[in-house]
Order: structure tokens, then sequence, then C-alpha cells
């Protein structure tokens, strides 16, 4: 029996050879290298050149060389109040546009989601978000006109406005921005709660509707947590697009009516190409940009905490 066992015994077969060698990670890094060169020319490169105007007086005349002035341009702007004003309309700006953009795009998202007309309606609503910035400005800088703006006249019918325009009147301006960007961009949160809601685990939702959870228990026990990597994502989105573009107000107000539109970038825009002192201008974007990348971290560091991963 002994020698049958011996005589049976057979060693393992050699692993076939592979074709497809797994590529070592530095054949990667020669795949990547292209694009990060790009990415670094196109972003470096103008990140040390903003740093440098704001460390000087840039002259805008080729014969007369720029004049080294240090931290006198950072040092200016905290005695400038159109500069602090600046920051506290863009904060009410952003965060009114934020409440506005989220709530309504989470509402409409509910009410979207698994309906029968779900997909055109999902159609029409992106169309707003399709229009560039600039355009959606000029449309409802006509909607808004005094003379002949149909809104205009709509609230004025109501008796809510009074004489003044909407966007004439310091305190009803900034509402109007607000409105022009909250219905241009909430089909983007809309879309992004779409994405979500439909990764909602049905199998969870009807085990507490079974424990006698209602549809608002299972909103805030089961929807919205699987929902807010998502949101938070969109605010992310929102939160730098509202740091950065300008066009609607530029098209709308200008900064106006008494500086009452005139948030961060406005201002920006005014003393850099309009005032053409672009070296004052480096320093309010260098800050501008630096308050971005620490909200930004912020976000980001909220959406990658170990507790939602395990949660998700």
């Amino acid at each position: 029996m002994l020698q049958t066992l011996t005589t049976d015994f057979r060693p393992p077969a050699a692993a076939p050879a592979r074709l497809n060698v797994a590529p070592s990670q530095r054949y990667y890094l020669y795949l990547l290298a292209p694009a990060i060169l790009l990415l670094a020319a196109i972003s470096l490169y103008p990140f040390f050149w903003l740093i440098y105007m704001s460390l000087h007086q840039v002259s805008m005349s080729p014969n007369q060389p720029d004049v080294w002035v240090g931290l006198a341009n950072y040092a200016k702007l905290l005695s400038d109040k159109r500069y602090l004003e600046g920051w506290k309309l863009l904060v009410v700006y952003s965060a009114s546009c934020m409440i506005l953009q989220v709530g309504l795009g989470l509402l409409l998202a509910l009410v979207l989601n698994n309906s029968r007309w779900e997909k055109p309606l999902v159609t029409v609503f992106l169309m707003p978000m399709m229009m560039a910035p600039v355009i959606a400005g000029l449309v409802w800088f006509y909607l808004y006109n005094g003379t002949f703006g149909w809104y205009n006249w709509v609230l004025q019918s109501l008796g809510i406005l009074s004489g003044t325009s909407i966007l004439g009147s310091t305190s009803t301006a900034m509402i109007g921005i607000v409105v022009v960007d909250t219905w241009q961009w909430t089909p983007l949160i809309t879309l992004i709660a779409l994405a979500g809601l439909k990764r909602v685990p049905q199998d969870q939702l009807e085990a507490h509707m079974v424990d006698g959870a209602g549809a608002v228990r299972n909103f805030f026990a089961i929807v919205l947590p699987n929902l807010y990597p998502f949101l938070l994502i969109a605010v992310l989105l929102r939160f730098m697009d509202n740091f950065r573009f300008i066009d609607a107000i530029l098209r709308l107000t200008g900064g106006g009516p008494a500086n009452s539109t005139k948030v961060l970038p406005v201002y920006l825009f005014e003393v850099s190409f309009t005032n053409f002192n672009l070296g004052y201008g480096a320093a309010i974007a260098f800050t501008l940009l630096v308050v971005t990348i620490v909200i930004g971290m912020v976000l980001v560091s909220a959406f990658t905490q170990p507790s939602l991963q395990q949660k998700h």
C-alpha cells in the first residue's frame, strides 16, 4: 500500500506562463508623466507669478521695472473697507445660494425620483445649467428691468416693490442675484441628489417600514445618511463656483447699487482690470485662493472621515 501511495504521488504542476505580465509602478508613472507636467505648467507658473505680483507694484509700462514692496499690499488689505465688506457680502451670497440650492435641489430630487415623468422633467430642469452664466445674467437683466421687465411688473403689481426696480434697490439687489444663481445651478444639485437616491438600499427602507417607521423617519434615518456624500460633493462644487464665477453679477449689477452686491471677486475684478492695480489685485486674489483651499480641505476631510467611510 505504501508503494502504491509513493507511485501515485505527483508534484504540483508549474503555473502556466503569463502572456500579459503585470506592469510595474514605474510604467504607470511614465503614462501619467505628460499629464502631470502639463498640469504643473498650467497651474504652478500662474501660482508663483501671482505671488510675485502680490509682492510688487506691477508696472504697466515695458520700460519701467516692477517695484518691490514686500508685504505692503497685504498690509493694505487690513485697512481696506471695501475688501472687508467684499468678504462679508461673499459669505452672505454664498451661504444664501447654498441653502436655497441644496434645499430646492433635494426637494426636486425626492419628487422626481422614480416618478413617471422623471426623464423628461430632468431634461427640462437641466436646461438652465447648460446656459452660459453671462447669458443667464443677460436674460434675467431684462426680466428684472424697471421699464419692461416682467418680474419687476408682477412684483410692483402685487405691491411688493415700490417704484424702484429689483436691481436698482440696495435692499433687493442681492436677492436678485441669488435668485439667478439658484435658478441656474439648482438643477446640478438635483442631478447629484438623484444619483444618490438611486443608491439608497431599498432593503433598509423596507425593514424600517416593517418596524413601523414613517416616511419622515425613513428620510432622516436612511435616505439622508446615504445622500450625505453626494450632497457634500455638490456643496463643494457650488462653493468653489460661487467664489469664482462673477459673470452674471457683472452683467446684472456690476457690484451696485452703492456696492451692495460687490462681493470680493467683483472687487478683485475692479481693482485688477478696471484700475489696473495688478499688485494689489494679486494680493486680494491670493487671500481668496488660500481661503478657498482651506474651506475645500475642510469639506474634503469631512467627506473622508473614518466614521463616514465605515457607514458607507
